[in-house]
């Protein structure tokens, strides 16, 4: 697929006047690629990533997602180098430049430590909790819902921050369902655009009258917490064994027994998993929650009364 949209091994490619040298392929989806690529102007790499669009509505959505990148300038959200949109005679090629983070995603990092019979430690979740609670943050501020948030959608930063990416399934945070099918089209697009064991459960089967809001990145974001503390999804296993999400999802999730985590940041998982998107936190509020659990810093202590 798209041999003749192929940057050849060893290759340039030019984007924006400047060149670029591909390296190797970082990754593929089913109708894009991600290629690491070194800018021959600064040395630098980056990832870049290549939208295939085969009409006008796949020019349009990854014109949108470019947009979306644009709207920020925030350390816990991929900021877009450059964008391009390529003709190769009657198909189109989307290029999204992007940095590039050798660490990886959060969920490589998750993958890594289970392989040494590990798991991410309470401080570490609640500082990236914290750095991802702020990426949310901003994007909801602009009236938008990320819809699709997961812990491969999440970069790993130098520093080890988190960087929010995939931007390609935002829309507008607040959606009025005002008729059966509206309801219809909004949960057939979240079938299509929300990951099935990351996906809020007011997605699956989206009422005739009500309203959607930015609560979903709540849920979602619950299900990603879930991940750091006991290295996989709470829904993975219940897809992957070909059992219904869209069920199990109803209930209020079932939290494992650990020694390894506070009361505190269990009773946070319980109120982002909560079922009744209108008993889940918004965004504020949540990072107040997260702001207070985090650790001090080295050298400093509470004092005993």
């Amino acid at each position: 697929m798209g041999h003749a949209l192929c940057v050849c091994s060893r290759g340039t490619i030019i984007i924006d006047n400047k060149r670029y040298l591909f390296i190797q392929r970082l990754g593929e989806g089913g109708f894009s690629y991600v290629d690491l690529v070194e800018g021959l102007h600064d040395g630098h790499f980056y990832a870049l990533k290549r939208i295939l669009c085969h009409e006008q509505q796949d020019r349009e959505e990854a014109q949108r997602e470019a947009d979306m990148h644009r709207l920020f300038h925030h350390p816990n959200i991929l900021r877009l180098v450059a964008y391009s949109m390529k003709e190769r005679g009657p198909k189109h090629e989307a290029w999204l430049l992007l940095p590039f983070f050798k660490r990886g995603t959060l969920w490589n990092e998750i993958e890594r430590l289970k392989d040494r019979g590990s798991f991410l430690a309470e401080d570490q979740i609640l500082l990236l909790l914290l750095g991802i609670c702020r990426g949310l943050e901003a994007i909801h501020a602009k009236g938008y819902a990320h819809r699709d948030l997961k812990p491969t959608n999440i970069l790993l930063g130098d520093e080890g921050q988190p960087i929010l990416m995939d931007l390609g399934s935002m829309n507008q945070a607040c959606i009025h369902v005002e008729g059966s099918r509206q309801a219809l089209a909004l949960q057939d697009w979240a079938a299509q655009r929300c990951t099935i064991s990351y996906r809020a459960p007011e997605l699956f089967s989206v009422q005739s009258h009500c309203v959607i809001d930015e609560r979903t990145d709540v849920w979602s974001l619950g299900c990603v917490l879930y991940a750091m503390m006991f290295g996989e999804g709470p829904y993975d296993m219940v897809f992957q064994k070909g059992d219904s999400v869209a069920l199990a999802v109803q209930n209020q999730l079932s939290i494992p027994q650990s020694s390894r985590h506070s009361s505190a940041l269990r009773q946070l998982l319980v109120s982002m998993t909560t079922v009744d998107p209108q008993q889940r936190p918004h965004l504020p509020a949540l990072l107040t929650q997260v702001e207070a659990l985090q650790p001090l810093p080295p050298g400093q202590h509470t004092t005993q009364i």
